[in-house]
């Protein structure tokens, strides 16, 4: 019986990290022969992080690159996978990586064996859209890409080009009897869902078995997610690889007699996760994935007794250890008792360093200094935003002498309607829950709780629950409420999601059972507002459309809708 064993490598990579993804890759190559794989398949341009975006363009990045398909090459020949002597069979590997040729760049796939070059796969589809610019770097490649190895003939492709039926036809009619697919896709709520789907459309098109390898890790704003899976010819999946978590996952395909199809073996299937738990373990990817890889040595966060700031601490914790997050209440004369105990009890619960650091003294010292400037002027937002600014001089005071690194607590409700200060409560280096909704954060808070106790991070009900209970306030003036200001978040959050995720227009939400003032004074504040959005620091994307690279709206405009 022919067999064929592959080795998916879900590998947490860092952009620009040429030598050490390639280290990292050829020490999985390694571990993959000894448990043995004949070929190790890596995931999209594995060798230089993903996306690696201008980076492309700098010669020395270029010089790496080649440098490292050099190592993959003799990797592949004679020895123990790593290159060296040793006497042993070498591991094939299927490596994603940028080509340079000439004046053009290519996302491509290598298969190296023997010691050497045997096909290269440029990828013919380029997404441009969403979180994608690919077309900025690379060129597309023309021509379908079939291996023959170890008597199985394996189709190349490249990410978006399963998305598209043509390139897995013209694998097919090359003769490919299974297709090889290295990813880099990144993680969006019921994402993978999507990945299946498409999958199966084209095994069941083209009638051929899938295996699809995803990277993992979090990258800027991006995290991906792994999920790796297999997928027979009948659209079933076969094998699914852990999601949120390096693996190194052993595929088998098996023929029943000389000329048939190749067919997997079934292995271990992950489950899916819930909504809640995707995105909780996103969150917590994204934040250990910014932090860790830009070196910081640790974090500090406001805690201001509310929802949000209970969240991004717990989320915090979960992801870097409490030994490296430090909270701090700044209370202000409008500060109630409930949120001093409250933040007090979660900084105990989960075990982080924790300071309260009042704020009335700089605040009056910032009303003295302006007195002459109100004069005559009825009190105001601007008051509550001084009160804001004198909490970001202490977190980044703390920052600036500790080395850690701010992160900020504002959701997506508040991000798209300005309900934030600039140089603020705004002011920090990562934001992990920008693109959750305030209807979302509660849903991840009773979640959160929920695993309290079982994981041993924090025991039960690490966010107390009249945290989760009361009525959301900023608490910068007497008796303040987000109602007051706003919409009830039951009313607000799903009209952000029409239009930031669906790009109604009013008369579309309006139709949905909303009022129509209502909907036209949000969406105006969402354009309003953009220029503060501009000035937010990065955060983790988990919505079909987020802050960021997903948001190109003008500042300037004078379109409304």
């Amino acid at each position: 019986m022919d067999t064929l064993r592959l080795a998916l490598a879900q590998a947490d990579l860092l952009v620009g990290d040429i030598a050490g993804n390639t280290t990292r890759l050829l020490a999985l190559a390694d571990e993959a022969r000894a448990a043995g794989a004949q070929l190790l398949l890596t995931p999209e341009l594995a060798v230089a992080g993903y996306p690696p975006e201008d980076l492309l363009f700098h010669r020395g990045f270029r010089r790496q690159v080649d440098a490292a398909l050099a190592r993959f090459a003799a990797a592949s020949g004679e020895g123990d996978g790593a290159g060296r002597s040793g006497g042993g069979q070498g591991i094939a590997l299927l490596v994603g990586h940028p080509e340079y040729a000439g004046d053009r760049i290519f996302n491509a796939a290598t298969l190296y064996s023997g010691g050497r070059e045997q096909v290269r796969h440029r990828k013919a589809c380029l997404p441009n859209y969403r979180v994608f610019d690919e077309k900025r770097w690379f060129t597309p490649g023309t021509q379908p890409t079939v291996a023959e190895f170890q008597g199985f003939r394996l189709g190349v492709l490249v990410c978006e080009d399963l998305w598209e039926p043509e390139p897995s036809q013209l694998a097919k009619s090359q003769g490919a009897e299974l297709l090889l697919v290295l990813n880099a896709s990144p993680y969006e709520m019921h994402k993978q869902r999507a990945r299946e789907d498409i999958a199966r459309r084209r095994a069941l098109d083209v009638g051929l078995p899938i295996v699809y390898c995803n990277l993992v890790g979090g990258q800027d704003e991006l995290v991906f997610d792994g999920q790796s899976f297999v997928m027979d010819a009948a659209g079933q999946v076969t094998q699914r690889a852990p999601a949120f978590a390096e693996s190194l996952d052993m595929v088998e395909f098996r023929r029943a007699a000389p000329g048939a199809a190749p067919v997997p073996v079934a292995g271990r299937i992950a489950p899916e996760l819930s909504d809640e738990e995707s995105v909780y373990r996103a969150l917590v990817a994204g934040v250990r994935g910014y932090v860790g890889k830009t070196g910081f040595p640790g974090v500090v966060l406001g805690l201001s007794g509310g929802i949000d700031s209970a969240l991004t601490l717990a989320i915090a914790v979960d992801a870097l250890g409490a030994e490296k997050v430090q909270a701090v209440m700044m209370p202000s004369r409008y500060t109630s008792q409930m949120s001093l105990d409250d933040a007090a009890a979660q900084a105990r619960a989960l075990g982080v360093k924790y300071s309260s650091i009042p704020i009335e003294g700089m605040f009056e010292a910032a009303l003295g200094s302006l007195a002459e400037e109100f004069a005559g002027r009825k009190p105001d937002a601007t008051e509550e935003n001084l009160q804001s600014r004198c909490r970001m001089l202490i977190l980044m005071g703390i920052s600036n002498k500790t080395g850690k690194m701010v992160l900020t607590t504002g959701n997506k409700s508040e991000m798209a309607v300005g309900y934030a200060t600039l140089y603020g409560d705004m002011a920090g280096g990562f934001a992990p829950i920008k693109d959750c909704s305030k209807l979302l954060v509660y849903r991840l808070a009773a979640w959160r709780n929920a695993q309290a106790g079982s994981d041993g991070r924090g025991g039960a009900g690490v966010i107390p629950q009249r945290v989760i209970d009361r009525p959301p306030s900023a608490e910068l003036r007497p008796d303040q409420k987000d109602s007051d200001s706003l919409p009830p978040y039951e009313v607000l959050d799903p009209i952000l999601e029409a239009f930031i995720e669906d790009d109604l227009s009013v008369d579309e939400i309006v139709a949905r059972g909303f009022e129509r003032a209502t909907v036209a004074r949000v969406l105006d504040l969402v354009q309003r507002n953009e220029y503060k959005r501009r000035q937010a620091p990065p955060g983790v994307r988990v919505s079909r459309r987020a802050f960021g690279r997903d948001w190109r709206y003008p500042i300037t405009s004078g379109h409304r809708r």
